[in-house]
């Protein structure tokens, strides 16, 4: 299982969402979001919504009748009756059932830091699981060794 945290400096939350969904759409992946703030979930809805008509981005948020049918799921809970096998994780709190997923992407910020330096030493050493450490440099998203 692959794990990548990003380090999102100045860069919107909402933003980084929007592509790594968009981009796994592409792929036709399915994608559970989560975040335990309902509010964050809320302002990724509507950036998932805004996207314009040509490249709105499919998804719901969790509790509706259509959960099982979305491709992109927003949620304060891990569970995936989306049956995705990519987890993003929006509020930079890590969570061990991540590591049911296939992938888990782990967006964090100057307040989540410590969090996130925490997982990624929990997380070393572990069978299975391979680390990926990304920062955004000039508005373009680079892998650091």
């Amino acid at each position: 299982m692959r794990v990548d945290f990003y380090q999102l400096g100045d860069t919107a939350v909402e933003s980084v969402v929007a592509a790594i969904a968009g981009k796994l759409l592409a792929d036709q992946e399915r994608l559970l979001v989560v975040a335990e703030d309902e509010a964050l979930i809320a302002r990724l809805d509507r950036q998932l919504w805004d996207q314009g008509p040509a490249s709105f981005l499919a998804h719901g948020i969790a509790g509706g009748s259509d959960d099982a049918r979305q491709p992109v799921l927003l949620s304060t809970a891990v569970d995936a009756p989306n049956l995705a096998r990519n987890l993003l994780i929006a509020d930079g709190e890590w969570r061990e059932a991540a590591l049911g997923f296939e992938r888990a992407f782990f967006l964090f910020d100057a307040a989540t830091l410590e969090a996130a330096r925490l997982a990624w030493k929990l997380l070393a050493g572990r069978e299975g699981v391979e680390r990926h450490y990304w920062a955004n440099e000039a508005g373009k998203w680079v892998e650091k060794a």
